[in-house]
């Protein structure tokens, strides 16, 4: 890895990006006779060979459950599972690893705050305030709670530009606010949101504040304490991590009053038919047979990550955006969608009135991997009044050199239409 760490020092040229491309094979393929540029990277990012490795490597030796055997192997995989928890924990300056809980994702993460916080804490009549910008999975579970609980579902509206409308946000937090959710940077428009402020703000009126961290961990300094947020979600497979792998951080003594999510193996001290007692946290909120491989690989991604230095990451995939803003910006009928000051690398737009779904059909028959629709973000394109966007994401691996392919194809593009 030390060669990838002196790759990117040297500045952000072909030869050391090339460098870092050498450990993620599967950029090394053709799709439709072309060479792949894969721009998809908010989805999900491509995995690097150590966590590839990391996977293979558990199965063929170390392949075992963990916390309950006495045999070596059990030991092996146990530490090696709990290494990963301590790394997160550095990784986003918790107070302590027993504030690390694994889900499956971003999702499962949303949904065990949702349930869990909300049947202790939510009451009728209460409010939860969240944005217009938000993935699906950060509205849907707070819809299903306040049905569930007489509560009230509030919502800050966002500017033509996707920037939040801040003084709409404070006007939206009373006495009545019980927890504010909201995304770090936007998915669909790739807006990073002031959330130090929204944070202070909401905590001025007692509520709690969850932080949806699935495109934001990935390309900024995320430090929990900083901040001071109570809770912060995010995906393994946002971080060049392996999917079905998610994190739920939140404060200890939120944590240790909140009801268990899920009832099962491990998430017990003692079970008897007349009474259950619980496990302390994390484990409390980790019932059954966790994704153990996908956990220890998860831990070869982040010192990927800190081996290559988020700051340095951050600097190339904003190069990478700007130039494809000044390539984009001269092709007839290309309207770039959210134009925040402060954006994560995500280029969202929409050319000649064509379907999104047909420029991503076209891209990919040169080769060219983007994603298009709405983005699990319909409310947010409702009120852009669009049917979606054409979406490019980058990621430390992507090249100027593919950025001017996909402005080339998106040219030849805009003529077929005119």
């Amino acid at each position: 890895m030390s060669d990838l760490v002196e790759a990117i020092k040297l500045n952000t040229g072909k030869l050391t990006v090339n460098k870092i491309r050498e450990s993620f094979p599967i950029l090394h393929q053709e799709v439709n006779g072309k060479p792949l540029v894969y721009f998809d990277n908010a989805a999900t990012t491509q995995k690097p060979s150590q966590v590839i490795k990391a996977l293979q490597k558990y199965y063929e030796v170390d392949n075992a459950n963990i916390h309950r055997g006495a045999h070596t192997l059990a030991a092996r995989s146990t530490d090696y599972f709990e290494q990963t928890r301590s790394l997160i924990k550095d990784f986003i300056n918790a107070p302590s690893p027993e504030e690390v809980i694994f889900t499956k994702g971003t999702t499962e993460s949303i949904n065990l705050v949702a349930s869990s916080f909300g049947r202790k804490f939510i009451q009728e009549g209460d409010e939860i305030i969240i944005s217009t910008m938000e993935h699906h999975s950060n509205i849907v579970p707070w819809q299903i709670l306040c049905e569930e609980k007489g509560a009230v579902l509030k919502i800050i509206p966002v500017y033509d530009n996707g920037e939040l409308d801040i003084e709409a946000y404070q006007k939206l937090l009373s006495e009545k606010t019980k927890l504010v959710a909201i995304v770090h940077a936007s998915n669909a428009l790739g807006t990073i949101n002031p959330v130090k402020e929204m944070i202070e703000l909401a905590h001025s009126f007692g509520a709690k504040f969850l932080l949806d961290g699935a495109q934001s961990t990935t390309h900024l300094e995320v430090d929990v304490q900083e901040l001071d947020c109570d809770f912060l979600t995010f995906s393994a497979h946002k971080i060049y991590g392996p999917t079905g792998v998610g994190v739920l951080y939140g404060k200890r003594e939120l944590l240790e009053a909140m009801p268990p999510y899920q009832g099962g193996g491990e998430m017990i001290k003692e079970v008897s038919f007349t009474k259950t007692t619980y496990n302390t946290i994390p484990y409390k909120f980790e019932a059954g047979t966790p994704n153990i491989a996908d956990v220890i690989a998860f831990g070869e991604a982040i010192g990927f990550v800190n081996q290559l230095g988020k700051t340095r990451i951050r600097e190339h995939e904003s190069r990478l955006l700007e130039y494809a803003n000044e390539k984009c910006a001269g092709i007839k009928g290309f309207v770039p969608i959210g134009t925040a000051k402060e954006k994560v690398s995500v280029l969202s737009f929409v050319i000649n009135n064509m379907h999104p779904f047909d420029v991503g059909m076209m891209l990919d028959a040169s080769g060219i991997a983007v994603r298009t629709g709405h983005h699990c973000t319909q409310p947010l394109m409702e009120r852009l009044k669009l049917e979606g966007t054409v979406r490019a994401s980058f990621a430390v691996y992507n090249t100027m050199e593919e950025i001017d392919r996909l402005a080339e194809s998106l040219t030849k593009i805009a003529k077929r239409k005119n």
